[in-house]
């Protein structure tokens, strides 16, 4: 028995489930990178399947995984799959884009072809409460998007700019990943919107329905079995303190401004 289970071809599946982030944890290049190696140098039979369970998050994490993918796959010679399962959008969906060909449920959320950023402003808070804002700076714009501070419509501008070029590169990206399957106008693709797994095909943001196990068998036959790739889950009591410190960090950014999202 122990000779014919590893007779068994095994297809490896790289799990990118999660918030794309840079904390601990997260979706990241840093603690996905030599996942990504490993799991394309298992894949001697040609194929690498990526397991998608992402809503998105950060578009440089999004960006670097993404070309991290593409580059494994074009030194090992592999084809990429992409199963997208409850949700590939945003930034989800930028990582399923570097497939050479997606699948998912026909209820899976997916596209969200967009960028959202926000914040919020404190100035009349501080002001009812009888504090006064005391900032020095040395820069013009060094304290731009200050959130006890009035809004300037040349901030709005400043953060609509970045946002128009983040979402330029993502709509360029999946221009060029699904190049000739697009079947829908550009307009209604890349208005943000997401979209049930059915609408999705039949746009072209997906080539078909499916999912891993029977992708699996399809790739190695009905005996074949899934050779997952994921990070090692820390222990509770490992994971709290580190929580507990980036929750404070991401407070912490976000009142310095706008943090952009896809």
């Amino acid at each position: 028995m122990r000779l014919l289970f590893w007779r068994r071809r095994r297809i490896p599946v790289l799990v990118l489930h999660g918030i794309l982030a840079t904390r601990g944890g997260a979706l990241n290049l840093d603690g996905y990178a030599r996942l990504i190696d490993r799991a394309f140098a298992a894949g001697k039979d040609g194929h690498v399947i990526l397991d998608i369970n992402s809503p998105g998050g950060s578009p440089v994490q999004s960006d670097l995984l993404a070309a991290r993918i593409r580059r494994a796959a074009e030194e090992n010679n592999a084809r990429v799959l992409a199963v997208i399962g409850d949700v590939g959008a945003s930034g989800g969906y930028w990582l399923a884009c570097a497939a050479d060909e997606i699948l998912a449920n026909p209820m899976s959320v997916v596209g969200s072809i967009g960028v959202v950023g926000g914040g919020f402003g404190f100035e009349d808070a501080i002001t009812r409460l009888g504090v006064r804002r005391r900032l020095y700076t040395a820069g013009e714009n060094k304290a731009r998007l200050d959130p006890f501070s009035p809004e300037r419509p040349q901030d709005i501008d400043f953060v609509r700019t970045l946002m128009d070029d983040i979402h330029a590169r993502f709509k360029d990206w999946v221009r060029t990943r699904r190049a000739g399957k697009l079947t829908a106008d550009e307009a209604s693709l890349f208005d943000g919107s997401f979209m049930l797994g059915s609408r999705a095909k039949d746009t072209g943001l997906i080539d078909r329905f499916g999912d891993i196990d029977s992708l699996v068998r399809e790739i190695g036959g009905k005996k074949a079995r899934p050779q997952t790739f994921r990070p090692r889950r820390r222990s509770l009591l490992a994971r709290l303190p580190r929580t507990l410190v980036e929750a404070a960090l991401d407070v912490a950014e976000e009142r310095q401004g706008v943090r952009a999202r896809v």
